[in-house]
This record gives C-alpha cells, structure tokens and sequence, in this order.
C-alpha cells in the first residue's frame, strides 16, 4: 500500500515539472515567407551588331543640259526605275532607360546593290543605254521606346545619306562613262526588339530614307550629259542581332 501510495505520488510531481517545463518555454517564432522577386530587363548601355533583309530604291534621273551634238534626250527629260536586293550591314549605338521608357542614339552603314538599265531608243535598239545603282547607306538616329518586358517597341528617325553611281554608254562607238555622287537625305523608321539574354537582343526594323539631288556629269564621244539625279526613296527591311555590353538583369521588388 505504501508502495503504491509512492508510485502514485512520483507521478503526479513529474507531471507538475513537465507543466512547468512547458509554461517557460517561449513561443515557437513565426518566420515570415521571402518576398517574392522578379527580373526586369535592363536596356540601358552600349551594344553593336549587324543587320541583314532587303531594300528598295526609286531612282530618278533628269536631263538638264544636254551638250552632245546627237543627243538623244532634250533637257527636262528624263526616266525613273525601281530597283530592288539585299540590303545588309552594322549597327552601332546607346540606351537610356527611364522606368518603361528608353531613349538612345544609333549609327548604322550598310551595303546593297539597287540597280536598273534603261535603253534610250531614240536613234537605234541600244543606242545609249543608262544603269544606276545604289551602293551604300549611313544613318545617324535617335531612337525612342517603351519596354514590356524583354520587349521593346521603338520609332527613329534622324539623317540619312546614300552612295549612287549613274553610267551612260554609247553602244554605236563603245564608249562609257559615269559619275559616283553622295546624297544626303533623312530617314525615319520604327521597330521592335526582344531581350533573348541579359547581353543578345533579336529585332525587326522597317526605315524610310529620302534624298537630295544631286547634279551628275557623264561625258561621251560627242559632248555631256548633265543630270539631276537623285534615289528618290529606299525603304528597307531587316532583321537584326546585337550583342549589348555591361547589360544586368536587375532584380526588383
């Protein structure tokens, strides 16, 4: 019986320790959940790349005086064509990048080759035959976007100038001659671009370039041709890749 009574009372004093126990220990610390982050692309910094799609030029040409003594055009006489190829080159330029909005200045040079033949008919099959071509193009723009995303969504627009080569030959006394003239001209033109990496952008661009004219001399057996000749537009469209340095995805929240 006094065993029991000892068995019972033991018991009853390791409960009451445990309760204690229990009340003095702190609460158990609420840890709250991470705030969640996001990667928002940063367009701003300094990048090139390269270009490459098609172009279209509308070329003009004027006869203004006509000096040969058998000349088959009378002054303000004239012709245009339509020429068109691949049209490919480099880029070159700068972002700034205010919230969704991104400002930049880009250069650009790119290669092609436009190009048309006229005969002149007027004494013979081919009796002067005309061609011109379109060499080459430099833009200097500035850019304005607004970003969703990797994605950027942008209109340019600045100056433009363009390399052309005008040549007459005389099929009846196999004799050629030409003129090479720079134009300058303006461009505008829209686009959109894609972050594929924090540095590699993919995009699409249309542009629109007009140009001066500019006064051509072409010689031949018999005196020259003088020109007002002018690519009266060239609209291209290309595809372009361009690496961007120092370009962190900055983390927000």
């Amino acid at each position: 019986m006094i065993r029991s009574k000892f068995i019972a009372a033991l018991a009853f004093s390791t409960l009451g320790m445990g309760a204690a126990s229990a009340a003095d220990l702190a609460p158990f610390p609420y840890a709250k959940a991470p705030a969640l982050s996001y990667a928002a692309y940063d367009w701003s910094g300094f990048y090139v790349g390269g270009h490459v799609g098609g172009s279209w030029t509308n070329q003009n040409w004027t006869n203004t005086a006509n000096t040969t003594l058998f000349g088959d055009l009378v002054p303000h006489q004239g012709f245009g064509q339509h020429g068109a190829g691949v049209f490919g080159g480099a880029q070159m330029g700068y972002n700034w990048q205010a919230s969704n909005y991104v400002f930049g200045l880009e250069g650009t040079i790119s290669g092609m080759d436009n190009s048309g033949t006229l005969a002149n008919t007027v004494f013979g099959a081919r009796d002067d035959v005309f061609s011109w071509r379109t060499n080459w193009m430099a833009t200097v723009t500035a850019r304005a976007g607004f970003t969703v995303n990797n994605n950027l969504f942008y209109a340019k627009g600045g100056y433009a100038g363009a390399s052309s080569h005008l040549a007459v030959s005389d099929a009846a006394f196999f004799r050629a001659t030409s003129d090479n003239q720079w134009h300058n001209g303006w461009t505008v033109g829209a686009g959109w671009e894609y972050g594929i990496t924090q540095n590699w952008i993919f995009g699409l661009e249309y542009d629109y370039a007009a140009f001066q004219t500019r006064s051509y001399q072409l010689g031949t057996i018999f005196g020259v041709y003088s020109f007002d000749t002018k690519p009266h537009d060239i609209q291209s469209a290309v595809a372009r890749i361009s690496y961007k340095f120092n370009g962190p995805l900055v983390a927000k929240y």
